[in-house]
């Protein structure tokens, strides 16, 4: 039940996109979809037993004329006895870059879209002594900075989701920079401040050639999320998450925007259109 999906690829303008996973995680269907009722839900995600649903951890490789870039680390391979014991540990990206063709020292830019624990996971790793180190060594890492500085003290409702090993060392040695949300990191590539899942959360904007396409991260996190008022039991501010959609919205679907999914288990990416009934539906690619 939980293989996942294979390597999708697409050129954008200049740009080639890869994604890639690291791998799935069982997942509650009434955390993954909050006040909505499972009878409504079950119709689009199948729950086993448990009332689980599977849910992916998907990473976007961008390779410009002149940089590699990783939108996104996962889950990585550094949770707590008692973390694996909810979610597994996949712990695939580095398997999966792999197969793209791609070594950890290939790589640029990583870029976090927040910092919750599935998102950051393999911005480091332990060392032979114990010591956290980048698992992208020439990488240059960027974070939104209301999230680092939130995550320093997170409330109790989601401290669980803050693990300071997977950014702290990062910004202490000045790897990570910070961003206020507007920031073009490289031509082409740029962040948007989105807040709802958290308050500063940001999405990866892509644009070569015309083309644009949108890590939306958690703001979207499945196809099945694509209705504006269908939001996550996670989002601290489920109201500001629709007012987010509603302002993606009006850009992407007029400009057809490609939409990554961070969560999509089968898949990753999708262009969302409005169908004859109003009603927003995601076209594969």
């Amino acid at each position: 039940m939980w293989h996942t999906i294979s390597m999708q690829r697409l050129t954008l303008g200049d740009f080639k996109l890869t994604t890639l996973s690291d791998g799935n995680y069982p997942l509650d269907g009434g955390a993954l979809f909050g006040v909505i009722p499972k009878v409504m839900w079950s119709r689009r995600v199948a729950a086993d037993e448990r009332n689980y649903v599977t849910v992916g951890l998907n990473s976007l490789l961008i390779r410009t004329s002149k940089h590699n870039v990783l939108v996104e680390t996962g889950m990585g391979n550094k949770l707590s006895d008692r973390m694996v014991k909810f979610f597994g540990q996949p712990a695939q990206l580095l398997d999966d870059l792999a197969a793209a063709g791609a070594a950890p020292d290939d790589i640029d830019i990583v870029i976090n879209t927040h910092l919750h624990f599935d998102h950051c996971g393999w911005n480091t790793i332990r060392d032979q002594n114990g010591m956290m180190v980048a698992t992208f060594p020439r990488a240059k890492y960027y974070a939104p900075e209301g999230e680092w500085e939130y995550g320093q003290r997170p409330s109790e409702r989601d401290a669980i989701s803050y693990l300071g090993d997977n950014y702290d060392p990062l910004v202490s040695s000045g790897q990570m920079k910070l961003l206020r949300g507007g920031e073009e990191i490289v031509p082409g590539i740029s962040v948007e401040t989105f807040p709802g899942h958290t308050a500063s959360m940001q999405a990866v904007v892509i644009q070569s050639q015309g083309r644009t396409a949108c890590y939306i991260s958690d703001l979207i996190p499945t196809t099945a999320h694509t209705d504006v008022t269908w939001g996550m039991a996670f989002d601290l501010y489920p109201l500001q998450t629709i007012e987010s959609r509603k302002r993606y919205y009006a850009r992407s679907i007029p400009e057809k925007w490609l939409t990554v999914f961070t969560h999509d288990p089968k898949v990753p990416w999708a262009y969302v259109e409005k169908d004859s009934l109003g009603k927003m539906i995601a076209r594969g690619v």
